[in-house]
């Protein structure tokens, strides 16, 4: 690991000593790269991610910790890389150590309110890696993230302890009087507004898209939605359906926050971070659309598409939409190249709080928000995930399965790695698989304390269903 002071104490003038702004940070599951309109989707509508992108900066670089849902939560909470990471498998409720700081507890040693809202991911109920023992002074929502596949489940969980909500019976995936999402959008609300006079950190990681499809038959998101006739042979699509209607959903969600901050007057001094939390499927592909049908790693303009996706650490796997707005900070309707992941945004919320930063594997972005001068670039950024292995050096990208061979690609020119150049640009090669080999450390993992807790919120979602279910 490279040992970097804080990079507030090299650039002092980008903000003031007493500037602590609200921040506020949206993280959506398995939302893809080219899943919004403004990257010209055709059939999903996102109107406040849009404008978002309209009134801040959109980066075309962002790569997310990890492939997958737990271990790339790990990465942006910690600001470590996948090879210095507690917590690298995707089992659901395996924990962080109960040592680790996170942003939380970075955020709370300058005095901020920090709350959390959504999926967890990083240690379940009766470990060391529950939210509220890591600086959060409320999580609500799921622990464990395989209870979290689930909309109308039983309870819920605030601070470890559980919230019931008894109109949900919980027997399948889709009946219940109490949407999950809902319950959480309205304590993210809450939260905002109980701390509107102080500065807070809003952490929230809503489920939507990701999941076993259910949405509510009266929500107005579904309403738009439920008469396509989208079909893929003879099969009707309506999970593809609520997935629109999902991302509608938290459209209209984010754009009731923001609409919120500027009724709270306290807009201005907001930075707001959106992004995916790992790379697309295909869900829903047919003989028409193989890409899935909304296509979250291809580019319709282009005809290209990222490979692979979500559990891959090939470009469909890694790569992730991210948008940030600050009023008055933030160049309005600015693009980015600057090529970040999510260690990188640790010691970017340090940088902008004057916090004193945890030694990490990040660089601050916060010069390329604030349009200044002075950024510091990745000599590499590194992953691994299972049996993968990937460094990526400026627009050179390794990448090696298991013990077979190393591939190589030039991402400036194969942006799709179809080609690999391993055998024409050996040195090259050699670099990046050296900075493999030091990047990665045994894993020292967190700790389960209570095994039954684990179990019950592991195993409280139904079964799940063999065939899709025809929403009303």
């Amino acid at each position: 690991m490279i040992l970097r002071l804080p990079i507030f104490l090299l650039l002092p003038i980008l903000i003031s000593a007493d500037d602590k702004p609200n921040l506020i940070y949206l993280m959506l599951d398995e939302w893809g790269y080219f899943e919004s309109g403004h990257m010209g989707h055709r059939d999903l509508l996102t109107p406040n991610i849009d404008k978002l992108a309209t009134e801040g900066m959109r980066f075309t670089n962002a790569y997310a910790g990890a492939p997958v849902c737990g271990p790339t939560r790990c990465s942006l909470l910690t600001g470590l890389h996948a090879g210095h990471m507690t917590m690298r498998v995707n089992n659901g409720y395996a924990p962080i150590r109960a040592d680790e700081p996170t942003l939380a507890s970075m955020l709370k040693t300058r005095g901020y309110a920090t709350g959390g809202f959504g999926k967890w991911g990083i240690g379940g109920r009766g470990t060391s890696g529950v939210p509220e023992k890591h600086g959060f002074d409320e999580f609500f929502g799921y622990y464990d993230q395989v209870h979290a596949h689930t909309f109308y489940p039983g309870y819920l969980v605030r601070n470890s302890e559980e919230v019931p909500l008894e109109s949900n019976p919980n027997k399948t995936y889709y009946d219940g009087e109490t949407h999950a999402q809902t319950a959480i959008f309205t304590a993210s609300m809450d939260f905002i507004k109980a701390n509107k006079k102080k500065p807070f950190f809003c952490y929230l990681p809503w489920t939507p898209p990701h999941g076993l499809w259910g949405i509510d038959e009266d929500d107005p998101s579904w309403r738009l939605f439920k008469d396509k006739d989208w079909q893929a042979g003879q099969q009707n699509l309506n999970d593809a359906k609520v997935y629109a209607a999902f991302m509608h959903m938290v459209d209209r969600q984010l754009g009731a926050v923001i609409d919120l901050l500027k009724e709270l007057k306290i807009d201005d001094n907001t930075l707001i971070i959106l992004c995916g939390d790992n790379g697309g499927q295909a869900y829903f592909a047919s003989k028409e659309r193989p890409h899935g049908f909304f296509g979250p790693n291809f580019n319709v303009a282009k005809g290209e598409r990222f490979r692979a996706g979500k559990g891959s650490l090939y470009e469909g796997g890694l790569k992730v939409p991210f948008l940030a707005r600050w009023p008055g900070k933030i160049k309005a309707g600015s693009v980015s190249d600057h090529l970040l992941y999510f260690p990188d945004v640790m010691p970017t919320l340090a940088e902008a709080t004057k916090a004193e930063c945890p030694k990490t594997d990040g660089l601050s972005f916060l010069p390329t928000l604030l349009g200044k001068d002075g950024q510091q670039q990745h000599e590499f950024m590194y992953w691994e995930y299972n049996d993968q292995t990937a460094v990526r050096m400026k627009n050179w990208k390794a990448y090696q399965k298991g013990k077979g061979i190393w591939e190589l690609y030039d991402l400036a020119k194969d942006i799709e790695e179809k080609k690999n150049v391993a055998a024409t640009n050996p040195k090259i090669l050699e670099q990046l698989v050296a900075h493999a080999k030091t990047s990665h450390t045994p894993v020292r993992p967190g700790e389960i304390y209570n095994r039954a807790l684990v179990t019950k919120d592991h195993n409280h979602a139904p079964p799940k269903p063999k065939r899709q279910k025809k929403q009303k």
